[in-house]
């Protein structure tokens, strides 16, 4: 994560951005929060990357996207094609992507790779059952979390495509090494054995810290992948792993084999040095300690000046509260305000003697209360009542 540079947008969408992400070839990333405090991942794609057909294309693409869900796909929140910065927003996965793990830790061990590869498979095969194919897998788009791995960048996988007929040497090179034969020699039909390739050269990636086939740049490592005589490189790999990937990377679409069919054979691995799918699902999570993020800095309130809000003094309105000076009237006497009529609040000489003083009838600020002739009136008839009750 790197801050805010002074030529980042301040604002996507909806979105404020916390935060620098990352960047690739097609854009930058970002962190975003919602007005409601939700994180999401907001891929800004570059304008020169969406011509007028590429932005329909993208547009179906992220729309078909809504319909995919499952426990290791990040899932869509929003997108706008349309935009003069073309932006895709998807569920923020705390946790480095694959590749990076790789680099700064070194290959995976055996169970790690054997759960990371189940998993996928599962999470892949939610999408299959979607109608769609990711079409672009690889370490940059396995994100690792501590639910587990989330596979992210659907809604690219049409760009990358078109990027790849363009030389722009550091994008195409990163897509092509774990792109399926049938995929580098310009096959658009695509079908679901291309994911399971590139599922296998992930693993491969994952386990060994190389891919299948390397080369001087990306026409020549097309050229190996698509050359029958020459095997993918496994060295490295292990034992265990080796005739599953073997299959997986087969240059026949038809001879590798089902997600399903993976899922089990990998889990047989997991099975063999001892532990549950669910054990080493754990193991797999504890590679990736979560780490702090950036908030969001508000601006400080500006100070308020002396004097600029009116004062304000509470005051007690006790509709129960008799001022000492009245007594308890009796029971039928209303008072008057016709012209000459005596006042009630005056003492007479049939008036019952005060009543004894209560606590706290001394307090100034009940002294300042005077009730008004309706609630005088309330307050008679009930002093009377109550004195005549015999509850």
């Amino acid at each position: 994560m790197e801050p805010l540079r002074d030529d980042d947008p301040r604002t996507i969408g909806v979105y404020t951005l916390v935060c620098r992400l990352g960047a690739g070839g097609m854009g930058q990333v970002y962190l975003g929060e919602s007005p409601a405090g939700q994180l999401v991942a907001v891929k800004v794609i570059k304008p020169s990357v969406l011509d007028e057909d590429s932005r329909a294309r993208f547009l179906l693409e992220v729309d078909s996207l809504r319909t995919v869900y499952g426990p290791f796909i990040a899932s869509f929140v929003a997108a706008d094609a349309r935009a003069e910065r073309p932006w895709l927003a998807v569920e923020f996965v705390h946790g480095p992507d694959l590749m990076a793990h790789v680099t700064g830790h070194g290959p995976l061990p055996l169970v790690e790779v054997a759960s990371l590869g189940a998993l996928l498979a599962e999470g892949l095969g939610t999408v299959h059952e979607a109608g769609l194919l990711h079409r672009d897998l690889k370490p940059q788009n396995i994100l690792l979390a501590a639910t587990g791995p989330k596979v992210i960048d659907f809604g690219l996988a049409v760009l990358a495509e078109r990027r790849s007929t363009l030389t722009a040497t550091g994008v195409v090179v990163g897509s092509v090494l774990c792109m399926p034969p049938e995929q580098t020699q310009g096959e658009r039909r695509l079908d679901r054995p291309a994911d399971v390739y590139a599922l296998g050269a992930v693993l491969l990636y994952a386990a060994t810290g190389h891919y299948p086939y390397t080369g001087a740049g990306w026409q020549a490592i097309a050229r190996r992948i698509e050359d029958p005589t020459v095997p993918p490189d496994l060295s490295g790999l292990p034992p265990q792993l080796e005739p599953l990937i073997s299959a997986m990377l087969a240059l026949d679409p038809a001879d590798r084999p089902t997600l399903p069919r993976a899922t089990e054979q990998l889990v047989h691995v997991m099975a063999g040095q001892g532990l549950t799918a669910a054990q080493a699902k754990r193991r797999l999570a504890a590679l990736t300690p979560e780490a702090a993020l950036p908030e969001i800095v508000l601006p400080p309130e500006p100070a308020e000046l002396p004097g600029s809000r009116p004062g304000y003094t509470p005051t007690v309105l006790d509709v129960a509260v008799r001022e000492d000076d009245e007594a308890p009237p009796r029971w039928g006497d209303v008072p008057s305000h016709e012209e000459g009529a005596p006042d009630a609040d005056a003492p007479s000489d049939d008036a019952a003697p005060p009543a004894p003083e209560k606590p706290g009838a001394s307090d100034p600020a009940r002294q300042s209360v005077r009730l008004s002739a309706p609630l005088r009136i309330a307050e008679a008839l009930r002093a009377a009542y109550a004195s005549d009750a015999r509850f």
